[in-house]
């Protein structure tokens, strides 16, 4: 009996000295670079009084490939768990087995002629080893961003230690347990950081670690204010949303550009939210940028990285940005905010002076080998293919750094007048940001095919016929007032003739194609009441 209680004694040291691993240490959040992917670069720092091995609670989920130590000395990292009290905050305990783990209860049955059992809820050890690579169902035990973990489930029952032996316990039977005792707090299994600083001359070894981690973002939007029939003014905003953990007091930038993460979408193995299996899994799924709801998936990869407006050739009288990569960081000090919280914040402003012109926008209908655009492709990108008559105003972005994808809602005198998407702009660059429909000018195009003879050519192994296609533009102004036309005609082929002497750009997607792919821009004023007719021709390549 003494020798057993001897036994008892040590293992329950050992269990201590093992759940106690490490000395614990408070990591400070230094900085936070949010993308507006939903990816942060979060730096961290913690000072170590000497070697040793310390514990962190604040635990990194990193993106795999971005988890990096500085320390001027090799300092180790080890990822781990360990079961906790934690206090009871109110919220509803389901999970029985892990989280009342020690604890000792009495169970009442649904069915009245059961009587109670009592019992202490068995501590079950999550599966480690080849257990956890042999499983075929991948079951997180940690959520994101510190929510409450599930616990290694222990299959239909409910396991007691009871004074006769061990009690399985049918949960579905159970109509309500009771806590001996009272319910302050209960056990929880919870990841920790664990560093290890090797012997040094140094008193304090000072580490930092960064990571890429989802949690923070943040989400910019303009205002546009076209009152001053002569000059506009332009305000851009972000919303920071905090999904990560507290910030203290910690510096936060803004970072707009086109960043390559080429692994975004995988979780680092260091992470304890991740297996192996799962971990493979991700390297084998494309990633994707950003999930947004409600638009369409070219819109969601225009706001969540940055896209130049589609079709715009260069404007090379914009300000140069300066050397290196295109990404630009602004800073907006040193922010607290909870986690849960958000915050809407002025980034920049300025002035300029615009135009304002209607953009009828004529898009190409056929494919680059000649053929007509199929409908299904007309309905999967229905604004590619729109044609479209648009109020817009045209000017040079004044802010002092590059305007990023975002939407941009344009009010006079106080009154909304609409909101679409403004892409990335250089400073300096002229853009034209549409504003709404306009009703009030009326269009219409019309081609037609040319009969005669169709010369045959052989390109790539394929026959293709040479077809002639006679095309006609008319616009008449129902307004009061003269107003700038602008019409952008986008076709396929070789222009051979048109009215009015427009200009015509090859676009970039139609430089490798069989027929090039170019765009007619016509630029006139058309008084109240006026209409003007515009014929174009041009010759384009059938693939029979």
């Amino acid at each position: 009996m003494r020798n057993a209680w001897k036994v008892a004694v040590v293992l329950l040291v050992a269990a201590s000295s093992i759940q106690a691993e490490g000395v614990p240490v408070k990591s400070r959040l230094i900085s936070l670079g949010l993308f507006k992917n939903g990816l942060t670069v979060v730096r961290r720092a913690v000072s170590m009084p000497g070697p040793g091995t310390y514990r962190i609670d604040e635990v990194p989920e990193p993106v795999h490939g971005t988890f990096w130590i500085e320390a001027g000395t090799d300092v180790e990292a080890r990822m781990t768990s360990e079961v906790v009290d934690v206090p009871v905050h109110g919220e509803l305990i389901t999970d029985f087995q892990e989280r009342l783990a020690g604890r000792e209860v009495i169970i009442h049955f649904r069915d009245g002629q059961i009587p109670p059992a009592t019992g202490t809820v068995v501590a079950i050890e999550p599966a480690k080893g080849a257990v956890v690579w042999a499983r075929t169902r991948e079951i997180s035990r940690y959520n994101s961003y510190g929510s409450t973990p599930a616990a290694p489930s222990s299959g239909p029952f409910l396991i007691l230690d009871g004074s006769d032996g061990r009690v399985y316990v049918d949960s579905s039977m159970i109509a309500y347990l009771r806590i001996k005792g009272g319910e302050k707090s209960v056990k929880e299994r919870r990841p920790m950081l664990l560093l290890t600083v090797p012997e040094t001359d140094r008193k304090q070894t000072d580490v930092f670690f960064s990571y890429l981690a989802r949690g923070v973002s943040w989400a910019p939007s303009y205002r546009v204010d076209v009152s001053n029939p002569d000059t506009l003014s332009i305000e851009q905003n972000a919303v920071v949303k905090n999904e990560l953990s507290d910030i203290e007091d910690a510096e936060i930038s803004l970072i707009s550009g086109f960043p390559s993460i080429q692994f975004a979408n995988v979780t680092s193995p260091f992470s304890l939210e991740t297996t192996w299996a799962k971990y493979f899994q991700e390297l084998g799924q494309r990633a994707d940028s950003v999930n947004l709801i409600g638009i369409n998936v070219i819109s969601r990869q225009a706001i969540g990285s940055n896209t130049v407006v589609p079709s715009r050739s260069a404007d090379l009288s914009a300000t140069p940005e300066g050397e290196g990569a295109d990404l630009h960081f602004q800073s907006l000090g040193k922010r607290t905010l909870l986690e849960g919280d958000s915050m809407v914040i002025s980034t920049a402003s300025g002035k300029a002076p615009y135009k304002r012109i209607v953009e009828w926008i004529v898009p190409d209908t056929r494919l680059p080998n000649g053929r007509y655009i199929d409908e299904y492709l007309r309905q999967n990108e229905p604004e590619k293919y729109e044609d479209a008559v648009w109020d817009a105003v045209r000017f040079k972005n004044p802010l002092p750094f590059p305007m990023t994808t975002a939407p941009a809602m344009v009010i006079s005198n106080g009154r909304f007048n609409g909101q679409r998407l403004t892409y990335w702009v250089n400073k300096g660059e002229e853009t034209t940001l549409h504003i709404t429909k306009a009703l009030s000018i009326r269009t219409r195009y019309t081609e037609t095919e040319q009969p005669g003879r169709r010369e045959i050519a052989y390109i790539g192994g394929n026959d293709y016929r040479e077809i002639t296609v006679k095309g006609e533009l008319k616009v008449n102004n129902h307004r009061k007032e003269t107003v700038s036309i602008v019409i952008r005609r986008r076709f396929s082929g070789d222009l051979t003739s048109a009215d009015g002497s427009p200009t015509c750009v090859l676009r970039e997607e139609g430089i490798t194609s069989v027929n090039r792919r170019n765009e007619l821009t016509w630029t006139f004023d058309l008084n109240p009441g006026e209409e003007k007719i515009l014929a174009y021709q041009y010759l384009i390549l059938v693939d029979k």
